[in-house]
């Protein structure tokens, strides 16, 4: 059940019944592009109160936290004493000590994809967070990308996938490979649409520009038959974000940088025509003819990152299980691994 909440002026929140609610103090660690993004969303959520902000760069740290009205304590330890909760955009080798102690003190973990360097690390912080009755949610960003959310109602069952997250070469992200770097992002996507185990993978990829991988490809075939053909460049002249998805009677086809899905089905004769759609043509004929519709879902203008970080926030008030859970990140840092290994054998073998 969901309690509504309105501001008060003393910076509480006050519920349907009168009472008043302290707001869910939340602090980031890490204010680089991205952590500082996490304070400016938090800074004016509703029912949020951003209580400070740590980087190891405390210049970098007390700028941030001026700029959005938090603390900046001097240590982790001195963050943590004054939250419920934190968001973590640490470097990616940072994940997992952070965050492991953030959950001994009981707080609550938001943490950016990938989740940990390891399985074994991810594992233990599931756990961790399981024990003490917390929360890890895990970055994976796309989940909430205004073209996913516009096909909710959409059943997805896909049998064969193809994405494309192509990208122009920046220096920032380069302490990890491409497949954990954007990989992983179309990867978290095609685990949640494919309610099968990964069967095999194949993959190849190679170093350009950087020390690690920056561009890969990876086949990943499921138990259910499907099979998912994934690409991933940070190399590229053209920036592309894009996934196909391919259906018993139907396609849907996802732009991640233009905010848009398109979906083209088949549907029965007789069934009637729903707004928005627009009839492409009939196949078959007698009792077995069917409609070729097609549908440009309505697309609701939605800041990816503060819609999951409500989420999160969401989640903790209510005790529920975040959208991208840590076991969710866990499995696709499993899948992603894999993939790496495999590049890892063909480089050895060439």
């Amino acid at each position: 059940m969901s309690v509504t909440c309105r501001a008060v002026p003393d910076g509480r929140t006050m519920n349907l019944s009168g009472a008043h609610v302290d707001p869910l103090r939340i602090g980031v660690i890490g204010v680089g592009h991205l952590g500082s993004l996490h304070a400016k969303m938090l800074s004016d959520m509703p029912g949020v109160h951003l209580s400070g902000v740590f980087d190891a760069d405390r210049e970098r740290a007390k700028a941030v936290a001026g700029q959005y009205g938090a603390l900046a304590p001097g240590d982790i330890d001195a963050l943590l004493d004054s939250v419920d909760a934190v968001t973590i955009a640490t470097s990616t080798d940072a994940h997992y000590a952070v965050a492991l102690k953030a959950l001994e003190r009981g707080k609550h973990v938001f943490v950016e994809k990938p989740i940990t360097e390891t399985v074994a690390e991810a594992e233990t912080l599931c756990s961790a967070a399981s024990g003490r009755g917390l929360l890890i949610q895990v970055g994976h960003i796309e989940r909430f990308n205004p073209a996913i959310l516009a096909l909710e109602k959409y059943r997805i069952d896909p049998m064969f996938v193809e994405s494309h997250r192509l990208a122009q070469f920046n220096p920032r992200g380069t302490e990890v490979g491409v497949v954990l770097d954007l990989m992983i992002h179309d990867i978290d996507l095609i685990l949640s649409f494919v309610h099968s185990p990964v069967r095999s993978v194949e993959a190849s990829g190679v170093a350009v520009v950087s020390d690690s991988v920056d561009i890969a490809n990876a086949r990943l075939q499921f138990e259910n038959g499907c099979v998912a053909n994934v690409t991933a460049s940070r190399i590229s002249q053209r920036k592309m974000r894009k996934m196909r998805l391919f259906q018993k009677s139907g396609y849907i086809s996802i732009d991640f940088s233009e905010g848009i899905a398109e979906v083209f089905r088949l549907v029965g004769e007789n069934e009637p025509d729903v707004k928005g759609t627009m009839m492409l043509g009939e196949i078959g004929s007698g009792k077995h003819r069917r409609k070729i519709v097609y549908e440009l879902p309505e697309v609701k203008e939605v800041n990816a990152l503060r819609h999951e970080l409500e989420l999160f926030a969401s989640a903790i008030a209510s005790g529920t299980r975040p959208v991208v859970s840590g076991e969710d990140g866990k499995r696709a840092l499993e899948v992603a691994n894999v993939i790496m290994e495999k590049i890892s054998q063909q480089s050895f073998a060439m």
